[in-house]
């Protein structure tokens, strides 16, 4: 299916991004990212050595920049100053990178975005020359200001990040993607390949993932069915489905010309 899509000035053809950290090891992290068709992998500065620390295994050395595009993101911050301060580590880590992940932690139970840190954030990181894709609260008159900031994405949570609940709120989706022209990828709560579908079945241009793929009981498997999970929403987006009607039956097959029929 050839349908690419454009992020920051890149176009990609894969619409599922995922993560590289909750893996077993590095070997797997790696096994997974191809099962799943990825091109843009998501990795928390905090968490996963990518230089910060000499003399570890580095994912660099598995996931090599030149084969994947980085998405260095900022989980586990939970103001703007940390968040902005991360951000500048990893542009210096990987070479002066650009597109990055923006991510303001509210509370530590729930992990919902910081909302006004956020846009503090979002603010200072474009102005900085920042390529920033943001997860927020799926509301569509903030979504609408990260974009007014300069974001170059809007990645609203489907449901509680790590919670595999799945999309719990398809109309605020639909109400963000309608509200905003940059890329809106759903990011958080997705369980299973069902959830990334209907993801894309509403309009979202991708998907991003970690525990849904590393946390499964084989994830290299599920990886798998995540990215024909993914393709086959947006297929059926591009389509168009039939309208949904009640108490309106209508045969499959016509129903003119049928032997024994009366004539009309």
């Amino acid at each position: 299916m050839h349908d690419l899509w454009s992020l920051a000035g890149k176009q990609y053809s894969s619409r599922l991004l995922v993560g590289t950290g909750k893996y077993k090891d590095f070997e797997q992290t790696r096994d997974a990212i191809d099962a799943s068709g990825a091109e843009i992998v998501t990795v928390a500065i905090r968490r996963t050595n990518i230089g910060q620390t000499a003399g570890q295994p580095s994912l660099l050395d598995y996931v090599p920049p030149s084969e994947f595009t980085y998405l260095p993101n900022t989980a586990g911050c939970y103001t703007a100053e940390d968040a902005v301060r991360t951000l500048r580590l990893a542009r210096e880590l990987l070479d002066g990178h650009s597109l990055v992940k923006l991510e303001v932690l509210g509370d530590p139970d729930n992990l919902f975005p910081n909302m006004p840190e956020t846009l503090k954030a979002a603010q200072t990181l474009v102005d900085e020359g920042f390529d920033v894709m943001v997860y927020c609260s799926d509301d569509p008159i903030q979504a609408k200001m990260l974009e007014d900031i300069g974001c170059a994405a809007i990645m609203p949570l489907a449901s509680i990040i790590g919670s595999g609940m799945g999309i719990l709120n398809p109309w605020n989706l639909r109400l963000v993607i309608d509200a905003v022209s940059v890329p809106v990828i759903v990011d958080a709560g997705v369980g299973t390949a069902s959830d990334a579908t209907i993801a894309m079945e509403l309009g979202c241009d991708a998907v991003l993932m970690n525990s849904a793929i590393a946390h499964a009981q084989d994830p290299v498997m599920m990886a798998a069915a995540m990215k024909h999970g993914v393709q086959a929403g947006r297929l059926a987006f591009k389509a168009g489905r039939m309208p949904r009607k009640l108490y309106s039956a209508e045969p499959t097959s016509p129903t003119t010309g049928l032997i024994g029929s009366p004539a009309r």
